[in-house]
């Protein structure tokens, strides 16, 4: 270790201990303090400012979590709902898809415009507040030194036997110390107000996003919501009426030896939009009806993969998740 970092840490030492023991004096009243009350009430403002951002920060982040829980739980209940719902059932089945994709589409959006239009700006407004701490922490350790200077030029000047060369010393330390505090209290005195002043922009801005994006997502959520009802109701009427067309077992039977007849083993319907990603697939939309055929080849069978010609006759492999057997 040089000499000059042994001079820096010495000097260092020197001044906590010597912070320490003005710190001790002032607090047991043997020596006073130099107050500020304004600026004691732009700290108190600021304490007030950071503990409000940081606990809103928190339930905010814990309200995104919840969001996304809800997103999941509401995607496995409407899986749950599309079992349960039978292919016979005319086409509420579609409808039924359509509007469970619509309803997880919704939820994503509204956590990932929270989490981007309200998160990301509140987490850039609470990262003001460490540094500014810091700058009070150092303005008040700064502070400390300017008043032990201050009463350490009181003791000599009520010193008879002083000397004027360490009198004129201790002045030029006071002086310094006065400015290095002057500085930072002038800055501080500038930016806290301003700090506190822009929470009201900041509250402004975020709750509006915050309240809007809420606002969007319960509308169309009850659109869909409306449109899922209207399915079920349409059910009821149908099977009240007795209009609803179950197919036989038979019949079910029937259409199969029918269509094995020419090659086609069943048919589906595409529950989604599919687009192929090489040459041997098929290219279809939600609703086409599709014939599912043997492979050429066994052998090219692949699992969850199903061989079918559309109506055009086009041929090609398609995944079997994308459609429901009719």
């Amino acid at each position: 270790m040089t000499t000059m970092e042994n001079s820096k840490i010495s000097k260092n030492v020197s001044r906590s201990i010597g912070r320490a023991k003005e710190k001790i004096l002032q607090n047991l009243g043997k020596v006073d303090r130099t107050a500020d009350e304004i600026f004691d009430e732009h700290v108190t403002n600021f304490n007030k400012q950071q503990y409000a951002a940081t606990r809103l920060q928190k339930e905010l982040n814990n309200y995104i979590r919840c969001i996304r829980a809800c997103a999941t739980a509401n995607h496995a209940l409407m899986e749950a709902v599309n079992e349960i719902y039978e292919p016979e059932w005319g086409d509420g089945k579609e409808h039924l898809n359509l509007n469970a994709q619509n309803c997880e589409m919704l939820w994503n959006d509204f956590a990932h415009r929270l989490a981007e239009q309200v998160l990301i700006p509140l987490n850039t407004y609470q990262g003001q507040f460490p540094e500014m701490r810091k700058k009070i922490e150092k303005r008040g350790r700064k502070l400390v030194d300017f008043d032990g200077e201050r009463h350490s030029l009181q003791a000599l000047q009520s010193n008879p036997r002083r000397a004027e060369a360490k009198l004129a010393k201790q002045r030029e330390s006071l002086e310094g110390a006065k400015r290095t505090y002057e500085v930072l209290n002038t800055e501080l005195h500038e930016e806290l107000p301003g700090l506190y002043n822009s929470r009201i922009v900041f509250l402004v801005s975020a709750m509006s996003t915050l309240f809007a994006s809420e606002n969007i997502f319960h509308s169309e959520s009850t659109k869909v919501y409306n449109e899922l009802e209207g399915i079920v109701e349409g059910l009821a009427r149908e099977t009240a009426k007795g209009t609803l067309n179950f197919k036989s077992s038979n019949a079910i039977l029937n259409n199969t030896v029918d269509s094995r007849k020419d090659g086609v083993l069943y048919r589906v319907r595409a529950t989604y939009r599919y687009q192929k990603e090489d040459v041997d697939e098929l290219s279809f939309e939600a609703g086409e009806v599709i014939r599912v055929v043997e492979y050429d080849d066994p052998e090219e069978q692949e699992e969850g993969w199903l061989m079918g010609v559309k109506e055009n006759g086009e041929k090609g492999m398609f995944p079997a998740n994308f459609t429901r057997p009719m």
